[in-house]
């Protein structure tokens, strides 16, 4: 029988796979519409940002960007390994 939690987690994974798949192509879509990647990316992260602070709060999300740095240097968000 299978965990619960490990159920939730692998319906999460799931949906960020999705998730991914989704944004990746609206993604595509804006730079065929001659949308700067640049700015893509700024929308995104004003977007993703303002939705968190919605849902956690400023004093969350300032120490959820502090780690930022670190995961950045150490690859997290590279291309080889966007897909999480």
């Amino acid at each position: 029988m299978e965990d619960p939690s490990q159920a939730d987690t692998d319906a999460i994974a799931l949906q960020k796979q999705e998730a991914f798949e989704r944004f990746s192509e609206v993604w595509r879509d804006a730079l065929g519409a001659g949308i700067e990647p640049e700015v893509l990316a700024h929308v995104a992260l004003f977007a993703a940002l303002g939705d968190l602070v919605s849902t956690y709060g400023e004093p969350a999300v300032a120490e959820f960007a502090k780690r930022l740095p670190e995961r950045i240097s150490a690859g997290e968000f590279s291309a080889s390994s966007s897909r999480h």
